[in-house]
């Protein structure tokens, strides 16, 4: 798994219901929709610390690199819908 998207899981985990898991959880969820223009608030990054928006960067960077999607993109998604379900 990449470091981002562990470092992403690691904070769902930690506390699925807090505003920096949900709104990791909502930028992973925006980037899988480029046909949509993977539309998210940017003001919602002032919900994070510097090193929660490290990761949204990330996360936005991988967007760039087209690994949204990938084997390792869809496992670990699939990890943090787990984790935000279950609360």
């Amino acid at each position: 798994m990449s470091d981002t998207l562990e470092e992403v899981l690691g904070v769902i985990n930690a506390a699925p219901r807090s505003a920096a898991a949900l709104t990791l959880y909502a930028l992973v969820s925006t980037l899988e929709h480029e046909g949509a223009g993977c539309l998210f608030k940017l003001d919602k990054l002032r919900d994070l610390s510097a090193a929660q928006r490290r990761l949204a960067y990330g996360l936005m960077e991988m967007m760039a690199q087209r690994r949204i999607g990938d084997a390792i993109w869809v496992a670990a998604k699939a990890k943090m819908d787990a984790s935000v379900r279950q609360g």
